[in-house]
C-alpha cells in the first residue's frame, strides 16, 4: 500500500467534548514518560517473533508476558490454546468511561507452502524479508509485522506504560487487547472447520467472552493520524458456470463459445461483465459520511475448474470467487438480485451463485462517537501540531475490528502512524496521542497525584 496522506481530507469537527481536560502538567508527564528507544525496540522485537494466521501464539505470549513485567493485570481468552486473545487492565480506581484499544497479532503473507503459494505468488514475492522480518534503515522502520500491525500495538502498550510511570491513576478501565485472527483466514470450502476460523476467533470472541465493557474502543492501526468510525464490511460469493464434460478426442468444436460445452470456455464474457459491473457497483455505492468516505470495492480473488491430474474430458464446472464490499449501508441479498440478473442477461446457461463469506460494514453512532473524536482530535493537535483529519478513504473502505465494536453499539475508530515505512519519531507521536486520549476518556482517579 503506497502512503496515503490525510493532509488533503477535511478537518474533524466535534460538538461534545471529551469526558476530562488533560493538563499541560499531565502532558509533560506523559511526554518525559516515552522512550523512543524502547518503543522502537519493542516494535522491533514484536514484528520480528513469526506470526502468520494460525500460528499467533508465540507473539500473544510476548504481549502477555510484557504486559505482566510492567505491572499489569492480565488474561488471555481463546476459543483455543494456541490462538488466545490477550487482555491487558489498567485504571478503574474511579468513575470514568472505559476505553478498549485493540490491535491484531497476525499478519499477512505467503503460506510459506510451496503447493499452495504457486497458486497466488510468483517466487519472487514468496522470498520477500518484509513478510516475516522488521528492521530499522535510513530511520525508517520497515516489515509488515510493524506496518500491519504490531507497530500500532507497540504504541498502545508502551502509551499504558508511560500512564502508569508518571502515576496517573485512571479513573476509568483501560483495556490493552492484542488479537489473533484479524487478517483472516476463512472457512471456504475444503479448508473448513476451526483452524480455519479468523476474524471469529479474534476482537469479535474477545468483545463476547473476554471480560471487557467499554464505552469506547480504538483499532490501533495505521491511518496516516488520520481518524475514521466506519468501515466496510465485505461478501465472497462463488459464481458456478456448469456445463457437461466433453472427451477430448470426441469433441467438436462449436464456432460461438456461449455454446460450448465446456464452461471454462464461457468465463472470458463472465468476466468481462463483472469487471463493467463492478466499476458501476463502486461508483454507485460510494458512502460519504462525517466519518469517512466508504468505496466497495470489488475484485476476482481466485477461479477454479478442473483437475489438471485427472484431465482428458474438460470440465463440467468452473468457479469464480467474486469478492465484493459492502458499506455500512448496504445489506448482500440485492447485491446478490443484482449479479443474478447480470448472469441472466449474459446467457450464458446453467449458473448457480452461493455466498461463502458475509461480513457487513457498520459505523458509529455520530453522536454516540464525538466524545472519543475529541479526545484524538485534542491529543493530535497537541502532539502533531495539526488538528485531526478524517482518513484517507482507503481506511474506511476496508475492515477493521472497530467494525467489530460498531456493530455491537461501542461507539469506536480506527487510527493510528502512517501505514508505509514510518519512522520511531512517528511512532512517538502515536504512542503520545493514545495516552493523552486515554486520559481524555478514562480521567484521572481523585486524589491520585
Amino acid at each position: 500500500m503506497h502512503n496515503l496522506n490525510s493532509a488533503d481530507q477535511p478537518i474533524v469537527e466535534t460538538r461534545y467534548p471529551a469526558p476530562y481536560n488533560v493538563s499541560e502538567q499531565e502532558l509533560a508527564a506523559i511526554e518525559a514518560a516515552i522512550d523512543m528507544d524502547e518503543l522502537t525496540e519493542l516494535a522491533l522485537t514484536l514484528g520480528n517473533i513469526p506470526s502468520r494466521s494460525g500460528e499467533e501464539l508465540q507473539a500473544a505470549e510476548f504481549v502477555r508476558d510484557w504486559l505482566q513485567a510492567e505491572g499489569f493485570s492480565t488474561r488471555a481468552v481463546g476459543i483455543n490454546p494456541q490462538r488466545p486473545n490477550i487482555i491487558g487492565e489498567y485504571g478503574g480506581r474511579g468513575v470514568g468511561a472505559n476505553l478498549l484499544f485493540t490491535a491484531h497479532l497476525d499478519t499477512e503473507s505467503p503460506t510459506f507452502d510451496p503447493d499452495l503459494d504457486r497458486y497466488k505468488y510468483r517466487d519472487a514475492s514468496v522470498l520477500r524479508p518484509e513478510w516475516t522480518r522488521c528492521w530499522l534503515e535510513d530511520n525508517r522502520l520497515h516489515g509488515y509485522p510493524i506496518s500491519n500491525d504490531r507497530g500500532p500495538m507497540s504504541c498502545f502498550l508502551i502509551a499504558a506504560k508511560a500512564l502508569r510511570k508518571a502515576g496517573i491513576e485512571l479513573a476509568g478501565r483501560l483495556y490493552l487487547t492484542a488479537c489473533p485472527g484479524e487478517i483472516g483466514p476463512e472457512p471456504i470450502e475444503e479448508h473448513r472447520g476451526v483452524d480455519n476460523l479468523g476474524k471469529d476467533i479474534g476482537a469479535h470472541y474477545l468483545f463476547h467472552h473476554g471480560g471487557v465493557a467499554a464505552d469506547y474502543a480504538i483499532a490501533a492501526e495505521g491511518t496516516d493520524f488520520g481518524v475514521t468510525w466506519q468501515g466496510c464490511g465485505y461478501a465472497l460469493l462463488r459464481i458456478d458456470l456448469l456445463g457437461d464434460g466433453a472427451f477430448t478426442p470426441a469433441l467438436e468444436h462449436p464456432q460461438d463459445l456461449l455454446a460450448h460445452p465446456n464452461p471454462i470456455y464461457r468465463s472470458g464474457r463472465l468476466i468481462e461483465a463483472l469487471h463493467a459491473w463492478g466499476i458501476e457497483y463502486e461508483r454507485e455505492h460510494r458512502y460519504e459520511s462525517a466519518g469517512g468516505i466508504s468505496v466497495p470495492k470489488v475484485q476476482i480473488d481466485a477461479v477454479r475448474a478442473g483437475m489438471p491430474h485427472t484431465f482428458g474430458a474438460g470440465s463440467e464446472v468452473f468457479s469464480l470467487y467474486l469478492e465484493i464490499g459492502l458499506t455500512p449501508r448496504q445489506t448482500l441479498a440485492p447485491v446478490m438480485r443484482d449479479i443474478e440478473a447480470l448472469l441472466r442477461g449474459l446467457n450464458l446457461g446453467e449458473f448457480a451463485v452461493l455466498p461463502q463469506v458475509l461480513r457487513h460494514g457498520f459505523e458509529a453512532d455520530q453522536r454516540a462517537v464525538e466524545p472519543l473524536v475529541a479526545a484524538l482530535q485534542g491529543a493530535t493537535q497537541r502532539v502533531c501540531g495539526e488538528p485531526l483529519r478524517r482518513a484517507h478513504p482507503v481506511y474506511s473502505s476496508m475492515w477493521r475490528d472497530h467494525n467489530v465494536f460498531n456493530m455491537q453499539r461501542i461507539p469506536a475508530v480506527t487510527c493510528g502512524m502512517p501505514r508505509v515505512l514510518p519512522t520511531p519519531e512517528d511512532l512517538v507521536k502515536s504512542a503520545r496521542i493514545y495516552a493523552l486520549t486515554a486520559l481524555a476518556i478514562c480521567g484521572r482517579a481523585r486524589g491520585r497525584d
